[in-house]
């Protein structure tokens, strides 16, 4: 939903104002083209074309496709970059509503990619158009755009049927609004998104409550163009619980405020079709007649592509059988029929070129508008025949259109299974890949047991030695009757059994805490110490060091927080976390090393901290660091800075999978040659 205002409606007169000024620069009269304007001219224009572009974003959407693409030759023309990005922003909005999936996706990344750089809104060209998107500071002013962005990719995904990924972005554009701006427009239309995707899912709930909380925003601000709107979404959250009543009463007062501020054409007619399908369910088929046709004449006015037409056709097509119209129905139900075809395979279309958007299949695509320019011509030519000529031609425009549908429906298919071999193929080389993961963990986990069970072993071998020793010299004192010394001799005998039981003990346990690490997970949380999980996997990880490498040493320091106690976790994941950050952080000291002067000593340090309801684990080091260039990159799958063959790039990503599953979370604050801290956020 973009936010469209007031200053939209001086576009008009500012474009009606560019002929007299080119005028009064060329008495003559002559024709120039854009590149002969003057600056102030081609200012003028863009600032016009951007605000007929918002304009039309929801009264005609083949019209404001049409300025948005004129806007965005504009900004680029003047390497306005900031208004390249606001362009590309809205136009992918409008390709959106226009059913085209894979160029919205190009506009929005395109987009986004721009608003990365965070010196876009330094120095901006100042028009009317862009002060709705300035109104603070350089870098909230960036922020503002990203939500802008953020806000409509959450609506693409939700258009190709990803609901998941919708709601993850629109939460994320909520958050990043909340924390860094006060734009309640873009508020309101990223929650009543929210609420819109719940309602989709059929979680009417939770669509409910944020729709609430939309009407909140509402209050504090005027907002013409979507009046209304809300008091329709929740009629329909009543319709879906089968409160018919309540359904009419908040659809009722919605068109009422809707034709009261000539609101959004697109809400009018879809407020007008709910009516209609209501009243028709009650019996009352006169009203659903009049509604039904109130809402196709609208939805008509909004462009040639309205997939929200074929429910309108379905109304009437019903609304005039119960009236015992059968004509009317009939005439109906095959235009929605038509109608329906056409929007499926378009979807399909654009569903496949969403998935596959790449140079190759843009040339594809543009073959097939050329051809179908070219269909239209022929046509044009055509229709000046009569008679059989005509009849032919019809005939022959069937057969082919029916030989080019069944052509499309092979390649859809091939496309298909080529899309399915290669998933098949990724899911496999991915699970090799966590595999070698897990078994690299192993593998640092082994040599951390080995290391570390071999001191109490080294004790238990020492010890019976002296004893094996002990026990000669307490028979030769005994035959030698000296009784004072041999009790002192079986005194030692018997300390050292104890210290062979007792390390002999220390190994019993350490192998028997391992057994619990490693078995396989169930999945079940259990109250686990984390204190104790932490040093212990920390020693491990040191000792897996030590044992790949003889010559290295490092400086271990803990502080544990005894308040922290047991929480419930899944042993074995969490402690797949801690060794994989253990492993890092001593990999990047020894790093380090190599290259700093001898002064340098690697220390890694480990904090737990219980803040309110949560657990903070910190690990930090004074390795090598990490550039800022790559620091948003680490969590994502196959990503590595360590060498070919030394690492797989999946030990974060697994991480932060691991603790998004158990609701938490991970963060990394770091500093390219001083260190990295890595944070982990655990529910207490």
């Amino acid at each position: 939903m973009q936010i469209i205002t007031i200053k939209q409606r001086i576009a008009i007169s500012l474009v009606l104002l560019l002929p007299l000024l080119t005028i009064a620069q060329n008495p003559q009269g002559l024709q120039t083209n854009s590149h002969n304007f003057t600056s102030t001219n081609d200012t003028i224009l863009l600032n016009s074309y951007c605000f007929l572009q918002l304009d039309y974003s929801e009264t005609n959407r083949d019209s404001s496709i049409y300025y948005g693409y004129k806007a965005l030759e504009l900004s680029k023309k003047f390497n306005q970059k900031f208004y390249v990005a606001c362009t590309l922003s809205d136009l992918g909005f409008a390709l959106l509503s226009n059913g085209d999936y894979s160029n919205a996706l190009n506009a929005l990344l395109e987009a986004s990619k721009l608003a990365e750089n965070k010196d876009i809104a330094k120095n901006v060209m100042p028009t009317p158009y862009i002060s709705d998107y300035t109104k603070g500071s350089p870098e909230t002013n960036r922020i503002v755009l990203l939500g802008y962005i953020k806000n409509t990719l959450a609506l693409l995904y939700g258009s190709t049927r990803n609901a998941q990924r919708q709601l993850q972005e629109l939460f994320e554009a909520k958050q990043i609004v909340e924390n860094g701006t006060d734009d309640k427009y873009l508020l309101y239309s990223i929650v009543s998104n929210i609420a819109n995707a719940y309602f989709k899912m059929e979680k009417l709930d939770s669509a409910m409550y944020y729709q609430r909380q939309v009407m909140e925003i509402e209050k504090k601000f005027v907002l013409n163009n979507y009046s209304g709107a809300s008091l329709k979404t929740i009629g329909d959250i009543f319709y879906k619980k089968g409160n018919l009543d309540s359904a009419k009463k908040y659809y009722s007062e919605g068109l009422f405020l809707i034709e009261k501020k000539n609101a959004n054409t697109n809400y009018l007619a879809s407020t007008q079709v709910a009516l209609a399908d209501l009243y028709r369910k009650n019996g009352e088929i006169d009203s659903s007649l009049y509604y039904a046709k109130a809402g196709l004449k609208n939805y008509i006015s909004l462009g040639s592509f309205i997939p929200e037409m074929v429910e309108s056709y379905t109304n009437l097509s019903l609304s005039f059988k119960e009236n015992k119209r059968y004509d009317s129905a009939y005439f109906y139900m095959q235009a929605a029929k038509k109608l329906s075809d056409s929007l499926n395979e378009t979807e399909i279309n654009n569903l496949s070129t969403f998935q596959k958007v790449g140079f190759e299949e843009q040339l594809r695509l543009k073959a097939q508008e050329n051809e179908r320019v070219s269909d239209n011509n022929k046509r044009k030519v055509y229709l000046l025949f009569t008679g059989l000529g005509i009849f032919s031609i019809i005939a022959y425009i069937l057969y082919r259109n029916n030989r080019q549908k069944q052509k499309a429906n092979k390649v859809l298919q091939q496309q298909k299974e080529e899309i399915q071999t290669t998933l098949t193929q990724l899911k496999s080389t991915q699970a090799q890949l966590i595999q070698s993961e897990k078994m690299a963990s192993l593998g640092e986990l082994t040599a951390g047991i080995a290391h570390e069970i071999q001191n109490p072993l080294n004790f238990v071998n020492n010890f019976s030695e002296v004893n094996k020793e002990l026990v000669d010299e307490l028979e030769n004192e005994l035959e030698n009757n000296n009784n004072e010394k041999a009790i002192l001799i079986a005194k030692d005998i018997k300390e050292n059994e104890e210290k062979i039981n007792h390390h002999g003990k220390r190994a019993d346990s350490i192998v028997k805490g391992m057994l619990q690490h490693s078995r396989v997970s169930t999945g079940q949380q259990e109250p686990t110490n984390i204190n104790a999980l932490a040093d212990e996997y920390l020693r491990l990880s040191y000792h897996g060091m030590r044992a790949k490498d003889k010559d290295f040493n490092a400086t271990i320091k803990t502080e544990f927080d005894e308040s922290v106690g047991k929480i419930n976790i899944i042993l074995q994941d969490i402690g797949r976390v801690l060794l994989n950050l253990y492993n890092n952080a001593f990999y990047a000291t020894n790093e380090q090393k190599k290259t700093a002067d001898a002064a340098y000593q690697p220390l890694v340090s480990v904090q737990t901290k219980k803040i309110n309801d949560k657990i903070e684990i910190k690990v930090s080091d004074n390795g090598n660091g990490i550039s800022q260039n790559i620091v948003d990159k680490i969590f994502q799958p196959f990503f590595t800075t360590k060498p070919t063959g030394q690492g797989t790039g999946l030990g974060l990503s697994l991480s932060y999978d691991i603790l998004k599953a158990h609701g938490g979370e991970i963060k990394v604050e770091t500093k390219e040659g001083e260190g990295s801290e890595f944070t982990i956020v655990l529910q207490g």
